[in-house]
């Protein structure tokens, strides 16, 4: 079998786990997979402004993981600076990408709008990252794919799409590039997850990118998790307070709808108000109604379940709900307050000390969520400075990310040893503790590469 050589440079989620882009050239083909935009640090967050560091007109196509902001949400720049080539990922993927940078470009737009107005930020004028036009552009280049079958995209390239858990839609990569095999884990999902099913596993990869966010972390077990979540939720009512859920739109929010409605329904919480405050949610209900062979819920569970929230619709509604104290239940995005919805609640709310701000996910360094749960008691919010009082609490183990121990079960299937697994999507401590991990279980070669690093590969 003759030498493949090829180039894989690694564009984001290279010691960090936000803006996965990792560029391949193969002869003179460019393939990226993922786009996504860098979240949490300001230093990060500033880099998405930047130039790129490649070409977006010079890309043949581009293959999705999944549909989060962090792998998908750079796309409409992309295009906006010149890139014309397909967008490939599993109909699901596209669909929950299609509703994210949806809503993303109209957030984006009305904060421009409002520190405008408002005149609380330091540009002058304001610009939205894209617009909604942008993101039309972008819809139009999206091509669905099946999942688990290979796909020839040209001579010598196929691709075949892999069940991975974390979200709907979710999968690992795998490129078959004569005869070699180039697989990207993606992010990968939960083993006996109350939504999804256990993650696809590879059997072969000669280069392997494998994610890894929780590297040398364990997962409480869930039997502990939700007498936690039940608790808190008891404490926050009986102070009439109300429980603030900053939640993911994909999946978290769903899993939070699912455990709150089955909380109320074996009567282990108060019969109050349960609101999902957030139209990336609500339209990803939509998504688990019709794509049953990727979720564990039946029909009539998702019909019973949203039965018992109220489902916002409206900015109108959300600025009313914002001043009813009564206790309740707000699930609202965004994940890590770094926008959404939940920053009207906190707005308005984030002084009444009976209330609760409960993290249900992976806080990123430099996010309001993180800071709040070191302790700040300040919360910058649309230009203003506001006192924070409210009861801080968090429950790990939600995460829709494997732990350290199933990373390396997803592993163990793979027969001989990769030539190089590159350990990607994470924080430095997490990357090297799941190094040792691997090089200890398999003694397989592990590299910790670096942002922009670009490595030339032959096989």
């Amino acid at each position: 079998m003759s030498t493949v050589s090829f180039k894989i440079q690694f564009l984001g989620a290279a010691g960090t786990v936000t803006g996965s882009k990792y560029l391949l050239t193969i002869g003179d083909k460019k393939i990226m997979v993922d786009c996504g935009l860098f979240q949490g640090e300001k230093a990060l967050r500033l880099m998405n402004w930047e130039d790129p560091k490649f070409h977006p007109n010079e890309i043949d196509f581009v293959l999705l993981t999944h549909g989060h902001l962090d792998h998908t949400g750079y796309l409409p720049r992309m295009v906006k600076k010149g890139f014309r080539g397909k967008i490939y990922g599993t109909y699901p993927t596209l669909d929950i990408a299609r509703i994210i940078l949806k809503d993303t470009a109209e957030i984006q737009e009305k904060e421009a709008e409002r520190a405008n107005r408002e005149k609380f930020s330091k540009h002058h004028p304001a610009l939205a990252f894209y617009n909604r036009h942008d993101v039309k552009k972008t819809i139009r280049l999206f091509r669905g794919m099946p999942q688990n079958q290979w796909i020839t995209m040209f001579k010598g390239f196929k691709v075949r799409f892999q069940y991975n858990g974390h979200i709907l839609g979710a999968t690992n990569i795998e490129i078959d590039l004569n005869g070699k095999r180039i697989v990207f884990s993606g992010d990968i999902g939960r083993l006996n997850d109350l939504l999804l099913y256990d993650p696809a596993r590879p059997k072969r990869a000669d280069i392997l990118l494998m994610e890894s966010t929780y590297g040398g972390r364990s997962h409480p077990d869930e039997k502990d998790m939700i007498p936690k979540i039940e608790d808190i939720a008891n404490q926050t009512f009986s102070r009439n307070g109300i429980l603030f859920v900053p939640s993911f739109s994909v999946e978290r929010a769903q899993l939070m709808m699912y455990i709150f409605w089955q909380l109320k329904k074996k009567k282990r919480i108060p019969d109050i108000p349960m609101i999902l405050d957030s139209p990336e949610g609500a339209d990803i209900l939509k998504l688990f109604k019709n794509t049953r062979d990727w979720h564990k819920l039946e029909k009539w569970e998702c019909k019973e379940m949203c039965a018992h929230f109220r489902i916002v619709k409206s900015y109108g509604e959300t600025m009313s709900l914002r001043d009813d104290n009564r206790p309740k239940i707000v699930i609202a995005g965004s994940g890590m307050l770094t926008g959404g919805r939940i920053l009207n609640y906190l707005e308005k709310q984030a002084g009444n000390q009976n209330n609760t701000l409960l993290f249900v996910g992976y806080q990123a360094p430099g996010t309001r969520g993180r800071r709040l749960l070191d302790g700040e008691k300040q919360l910058k919010v649309y230009g203003k400075t506001v006192a924070f009082k409210m009861q801080v609490k968090e429950v790990e183990g939600l995460s829709a990310h494997a732990d350290n121990a199933e990373l390396i079960h997803w592993m163990k299937k793979i027969r001989q040893k990769p030539k190089m697994v590159y350990l990607v999507h994470g924080e430095r401590e997490a990357a090297t503790a799941l190094k040792k991990e691997i090089e200890k279980k398999f003694s397989w070669d592990c590299h910790i590469p670096e942002l922009f690093d670009t490595e030339e590969i032959k096989l």
